[in-house]
């Protein structure tokens, strides 16, 4: 029985040199940044909406682009931007894919359902740019954020929902409502109906839906089951799921083998779901 949330759901608390990584990620970032700009294969700071969050950075491949991937980055909604996992592209892009990362308006200023609509708007705008299928990934928060995506509630219209081919959600948070015992809750502002209405777990899929349930083997338990909980309820309603749990992956590092064009995590993000593997 969990008595401490706040606990089940830190991180870094659980992480050997966890403070190191935002460095790292910073530098691995602005290094890819740099070669694709380089290469006049980077669209910086594209507007999808008014708000200064609103902004997308858009990594193109040599040549036509197979289709479109995204990738929502995570902070609980309350930390991060677009900045920091621009190298995490690499992996899709050295396929043949482009690869849109949004930025959206944190926690407190935006509360979690304007945060869903902010995405929607990014995929929206850069599917207007790219042609082809949208394979969509995100971590942790990011993780919530594209289930909720291919959700019955999706913001997105019919025309660009079709479009999704594959999700693949990175310890991702399912269920919103144990969050509302935690300290973070004083910068989410989260109350019971908005927890219901933003939880994945609690919606229906929208369907046809291929989704994968990615988490790091070494996670927090609450995340491990988080992770599984979507999987599992959206197989009971159509979806094609799977839940994969990666050996020797923690939060942090988790999301590294996305920057590695040959990785499992990778061919994960650009092959949906066989119906007959689910």
């Amino acid at each position: 029985m969990i008595t401490d949330w706040d606990d089940a759901y830190a991180n870094g608390d659980h992480i050997a040199d966890a403070a190191t990584y935002p460095d790292l990620w910073a530098t691995q970032s602005a290094q890819f940044r740099k070669e694709l700009t380089n290469d006049d294969r980077a669209r910086l700071d594209i507007a999808y909406g008014d708000a200064p969050r609103e902004k997308y950075d858009l990594f193109l491949p040599t040549g036509t682009p197979r289709g479109l991937a995204v990738f929502v980055h995570g902070g609980y909604w309350k930390a991060f931007d677009k900045s920091s996992w621009s190298h995490l592209a690499n992996g899709a892009v050295a396929k043949g894919w482009a690869v849109c990362m949004p930025s959206y308006t944190l926690a407190p200023k935006a509360r979690l359902s304007e945060i869903t609509r902010q995405i929607g708007a990014a995929i929206t705008h850069a599917a207007d740019q790219i042609a082809g299928p949208i394979h969509i990934t995100g971590h942790s928060a990011g993780g919530h954020l594209v289930s909720r995506m291919v959700s019955h509630t999706s913001p997105l219209s019919a025309s660009v929902l079709g479009r999704i081919a594959n999700t693949v959600s990175i310890s991702g948070l399912h269920d919103l409502r144990p969050l509302l015992k935690t300290k973070m809750n004083e910068v989410l502002h989260l109350d019971e109906d908005e927890a219901a209405h933003e939880s994945a777990a609690l919606l229906k899929p929208a369907l046809p839906c291929s989704i994968t349930c990615w988490v790091g083997a070494d996670e927090r338990p609450e995340f491990v089951r988080q992770n599984d909980l979507l999987a599992n309820i959206w197989t009971g309603l159509g979806a094609s799921t799977r839940s994969v749990h990666a050996p020797d992956k923690h939060h942090f590092n988790v999301i590294a083998d996305l920057a590695a064009p040959d990785s499992d995590l990778v061919a994960c993000l650009l092959t949906p779901i066989r119906a007959e593997d689910a």
